[in-house]
């Protein structure tokens, strides 16, 4: 008879893994002897070896009872059952790896590849980083709301980003975010903004395309990572325009037309 010492080292398994194997009912536990010791049988080595090889072939302890103690048949459909979901399970990991390989290399955090390609090209064309952390947030929340679409959106926004007026808007936009509300830059930059927006809207390509409520969410979005850009909004309703992720025309009240005609 053997202790549980010598049980484990016959099978090739840990002390603990006995104890739990009993925990799990999957190996029964004799009963102590005089000297207050379980003491196994040979026949306990072989089963605690099935259980082994069963479990090292991946087979879930959940299911190891089953397998114990099934026919040929049977056995050999849930073996086929359990190589279909090690299967699954396995083109699980290779996507988590994926994931992890991306996020290791930089902006890719629930990104699909071709935005954080554009917010790679933006860093390379010099815009400030917290105008691409506003791009890339806006990015998120879009990739999570309809990611059917940020194929379309995304190769819109290659051939914007191509566009120099745009970047050079981009570029002013971050001058802009170290300066007050009431600065002159930010005026310089509603104007050449109100002008980009109008050639976008003429071309067909300013509109994302978004219901104004999500539209709405993404712009305070914006407005908490750059500040500045609310301010911008209220300029740009002077020139004829209103909104950030959605723009809108809009007509200018006799107040807005005042401030727009003694600007700086």
């Amino acid at each position: 008879m053997l202790t549980i010492g010598e049980l484990a080292s016959y099978a090739g398994v840990t002390v603990r893994a006995v104890r739990h194997y009993h925990a799990k009912g999957l190996l029964p536990e004799p009963e102590r002897d005089r000297s207050g010791y379980r003491r196994y049988d040979a026949g306990a080595v072989v089963e605690l070896i099935r259980i082994r090889t069963l479990a090292e072939a991946g087979v879930p302890l959940s299911r190891v009872r089953e397998l114990l103690h099934a026919g040929e048949e049977e056995f050999g459909a849930a073996i086929t059952d359990v190589d279909r979901q090690l299967r699954a399970e396995i083109r699980e990991r290779q996507l988590h790896r994926e994931r992890i390989r991306r996020l290791a290399s930089g902006d890719t955090l629930a990104l699909p590849p071709e935005v954080a390609g554009i917010l790679d090209r933006l860093r390379a064309l010099g815009v400030d980083e917290r105008i691409v952390q506003v791009e890339r947030d806006g990015w998120i929340l879009l990739a999570a709301h309809s990611p059917e679409r940020i194929p379309q959106w995304a190769a819109r926004k290659r051939e914007q980003v191509a566009d120099p007026p745009l970047i050079d808007f981009y570029r002013t936009l971050g001058q802009a975010l170290d300066h007050a509300d009431d600065d002159a830059e930010l005026v310089e930059l509603a104007d050449k903004l109100a002008t980009y927006i109008t050639q976008l809207a003429e071309d067909g390509a300013g509109d994302t395309d978004v219901e104004p409520p999500f539209a709405e969410l993404m712009d305070r979005l914006a407005f908490d990572t750059a500040p500045p850009a609310r301010r911008l909004i209220e300029l740009l309703r002077t020139r004829g325009w209103t909104g950030w992720t959605k723009l809108e025309r809009v007509d200018p009240t006799p107040e807005d037309a005042r401030q727009n005609a003694v600007r700086p």
